[in-house]
C-alpha cells in the first residue's frame, strides 16, 4: 500500500491553498520524516501570502513547526546537542539545512551557506514537496540541526521557537551583556515580547518597550517591562521618559526606518542597535553619521538565527513557560483544512500568532 502525505499548497496572492497528496518515499540515510502536530502562522508567511514579499510558487508555506519522528535515516542517531533520537520523539529544527563545511558556516554564520535549503521557502513538486509546516508530513534534510523538545512544552509554547525565539536569542547574542543596562525594545508584536522577556531575564536595569499600538503596549507589561513608550511621541518628548543614562541597547523588530532613526538618537554614548525587524522593502534608513562616530554607536543587523541561538531559545521557552504567557499569544486555531480561513485570521492582526492543528 502507497502512503500518502497531504500539502496545502500555496499558488499566488490572496487565494485559496490548493490540498495536494504526495507520495511518502523512503527517505536518505541522512534524512529524517517527521509528522508535524503544529505549526504557527509567521509573520513572514503572511507577507508572502498578501504579496509583500515573493517566494517561489507553487510552494508549501510554513517554518514555525513542531512534529514528531516517524522515521529516522541510519546516519542520525543523535539530535544538536547529542540526545539520542527515537521514533515518536517530538522535534524542532532550523528553518534551514546547510553545509558545516560551507565557507559561511566556518566563518559562524551558517544561516548565510550557499545552496542553503530553507523549510517553507521552496518550490513544490510531487518528489519534494514535503518541506514546509502546512502539510501533515515534512522530511528533514542532510545538514539539518535537529533538536529534541521538551514533553511539558504545550504546542502553542513550542511551535514558535525555532523562528520568532531563536531569532531574538541571536539578537540578544549580537548584543552582548545586558546586566544593569537600559534596554529598549521597538515594536511589541511576537518578536518584541520575546526580546522583553529575554532582556529582562538577562539583567537589564530597566526594560523598556515602544510601540505605536497602546493596547498591546499595555500587554507588553507581562512580559517584563519596565516603561512603556508611545512611538508617536517626539524624539525631544521620549527623553523625558527615559531613566537616567538614555539607552545602552535597542533591538528593533519593526523593521521601520521612522523607528530604527529614532532608537540610535535615543542611545547612549557606546550604544549598540540591534535591528531583526527589516526583512521586506522600505525606504532607506537615514542615519547621521557624524553622531554614530563621536557617539561610538555600533549597529548589528540579524537574518535569521544560528543553531546554538535555537538551542539557547529551546532553553529559554522550557525555564520560564510558565513566568510569561507564552502560550496564550497564539489567539485562535485550526485545523490544515481550514488552512485559507487561518491565514484570513492571522491576516486580520487581531492575534500574534493562529495555530494550524495536523
Amino acid at each position: 500500500m502507497t502512503l500518502k502525505a497531504t500539502a496545502m499548497v500555496f499558488t499566488q496572492e490572496g487565494t485559496p491553498f490548493v490540498k495536494e497528496q504526495v507520495i511518502l518515499n523512503d527517505i536518505d540515510s541522512d534524512e529524517v520524516l517527521v509528522r508535524i502536530v503544529y505549526t504557527t502562522i509567521c509573520t513572514s508567511d503572511l507577507h508572502t501570502y498578501t504579496g509583500r514579499r515573493s517566494s517561489p510558487t507553487p510552494c508549501v508555506l510554513g517554518h514555525e513547526i513542531i512534529g514528531e519522528i516517524i522515521t529516522q535515516g541510519k546516519k542520525i542517531k543523535s539530535d544538536y546537542n547529542g540526545l539520542l533520537l527515537n521514533t515518536g520523539d517530538l522535534v524542532t529544527w532550523c528553518v534551514y539545512a546547510y553545509d558545516n563545511k560551507s565557507e559561511m558556516a566556518k566563518k559562524g554564520i551558517p544561516q548565510k551557506s550557499e545552496g542553503l535549503y530553507k523549510y517553507g521557502h521552496h518550490k513544490f513538486n510531487p518528489d519534494d514537496g514535503l518541506n514546509g509546516g502546512f502539510a501533515t508530513h515534512c522530511v528533514l534534510k542532510k545538514g539539518t540541526a535537529i533538536f529534541k523538545l521538551p514533553d511539558f512544552l504545550s504546542y502553542r509554547q513550542a511551535a514558535p521557537i525555532n523562528c520568532t525565539h531563536a531569532t531574538i536569542a541571536g539578537a540578544m547574542r549580537m548584543a552582548g551583556y545586558l546586566k544593569n543596562k537600559n534596554v529598549m525594545i521597538t515594536g511589541t508584536g511576537m518578536l518584541g515580547l520575546s526580546a522583553c522577556a529575554m532582556a529582562k531575564e538577562g539583567g537589564a536595569r530597566n526594560v523598556i518597550a515602544m510601540d505605536i499600538n497602546k493596547e498591546r503596549l499595555r500587554f507588553a507589561k507581562n512580559f517584563g517591562v519596565d516603561r512603556l513608550i508611545d512611538s508617536k511621541l517626539s524624539v525631544d518628548e521620549i527623553k523625558l521618559l527615559l531613566p537616567k543614562g538614555k539607552i545602552d541597547v535597542i533591538i528593533d523588530t519593526t523593521g521601520l526606518p521612522s523607528v530604527m532613526e529614532t532608537g540610535l538618537e535615543l542611545l547612549a554614548i557606546g550604544g549598540r542597535a540591534v535591528w531583526v525587524g527589516a526583512v521586506y522593502g522600505q525606504p532607506a534608513t537615514k542615519i547621521n553619521a557624524e553622531m554614530i562616530v563621536r557617539n561610538l554607536i555600533t549597529i548589528k543587523g540579524l537574518h535569521n538565527y544560528t543553531p546554538n541561538d535555537l538551542g539557547f531559545a529551546i532553553d529559554f521557552i522550557a525555564e520560564h513557560h510558565l513566568k510569561y504567557p507564552f502560550e496564550t499569544l497564539v489567539g485562535e486555531e485550526f485545523s490544515l483544512e481550514d488552512l485559507s480561513i487561518g491565514f484570513e485570521t492571522a491576516n486580520s492582526g487581531k492575534y500574534y500568532r493562529v495555530g494550524i492543528k495536523q
